[in-house]
């Protein structure tokens, strides 16, 4: 039709202009045209194979299968009081639960504040299997030396609790923190004038409590937590025992950076993601494949023997 057409029209459209031009009786829609067209297999145009979404927390396999919870933390900055001091939020959610908890805090919030924070609600409810955050150095430790592994990740690991630093500006990871991050600042900074830091964190805490009493059934159905042990305290001097956890893309030559240096994981395998696991206990890295299309199959690329040197946290 496209070569007979003086206006190269081609298609459903067309043919049904043809046949009513023609005084075709009776003269078919333009739907029904389509759908001969399709049978026919006749259409060069192409339908969007739309996959189905892989399941939350699909690159740890004990959260995909709801055998551990995972909380995840961030930071929301850029907020002001008026007349009154800059204001950040830690906000911190649980995958499987909705478990939410909120920290609204005067100035930056620091490593030594997401500490206290954490302990705090891992005291009230309990411990996951594993704990999320992107990487920015409060949460992941600085970034200037090799080997570094910060206060957050020295108190997860002392609870045995595994620390997950997810690859930065990639969608969907940390999705579950950043929609309560939005829905946070619309429910309690936006909704409410806030006179006061005070003011704004009892908002916070009377929205947070309102929250959890809404999820109840939610969070009781989520993995169980673990109870917070007794008599523990926090050693930032003892050897890091554990694992830790870094999701990334390898680079155009097949190699990662974690831990400030760089790996090589499979020269076919570029631009591509990858689960880092560091054990400190064995002194190993394991690195595994990991593609949203197939979230199931995470096949092990390589394993490398690499020693963290024991050396003195800086307080």
């Amino acid at each position: 039709m496209g070569q007979v057409s003086d206006l190269g029209f081609h298609g459903a459209q067309a043919i049904h202009e043809a046949l009513r031009g023609r005084q075709i009786e009776p003269l078919p829609s333009v739907r029904t045209i389509n759908r001969i067209l399709e049978r026919r297999g006749v259409l060069d145009g192409r339908r969007r194979i739309r996959r189905p979404a892989p399941p939350p927390g699909w690159h740890l396999p004990e959260v995909a299968l709801k055998r551990r919870e995972l909380d995840s933390f961030d930071v929301v900055e850029g907020l002001v009081v008026k007349g009154g001091p800059q204001i950040e939020v830690l906000n911190g959610i649980s995958l499987h639960g909705g478990l939410a908890a909120s920290w609204p805090m005067e100035a930056s919030v620091t490593a030594k504040a997401v500490v206290a924070s954490l302990i705090e609600h891992w005291r009230a409810f309990g411990l996951p299997g594993y704990a999320q955050f992107d990487n920015d150095t409060i949460f992941q430790g600085t970034h200037t030396h090799p080997d570094v592994i910060g206060r957050v990740s020295r108190l997860c690991l002392s609870l045995g609790v595994a620390p997950v630093f997810v690859v930065p500006h990639e969608f969907g990871f940390q999705s579950m923190v950043e929609n309560y991050n939005g829905t946070w600042q619309a429910k309690v900074w936006a909704r409410f004038e806030h006179a006061s830091l005070s003011g704004l964190q009892e908002c916070s805490q009377r929205y947070v409590t309102a929250l959890r009493r809404h999820r109840a059934d939610r969070i009781e159905s989520a993995p169980r937590r673990r109870a917070f042990p007794e008599g523990w305290r926090l050693d930032l001097q003892a050897r890091p025992r554990g694992r830790i956890i870094y999701v990334r893309r390898t680079s155009a030559t097949g190699t990662v950076e974690v831990l400030g240096r760089v790996f090589e994981v499979d020269p076919h395998w570029l631009n591509r993601l990858v689960r880092v696991e560091v054990d400190l206990d064995e002194d190993t890295i394991h690195i595994y494949r990991l593609r949203r299309r197939e979230p199931q199959d995470q096949p092990l690329l390589t394993e490398l023997h690499h020693r963290i040197k024991r050396s003195r946290f800086s307080e």
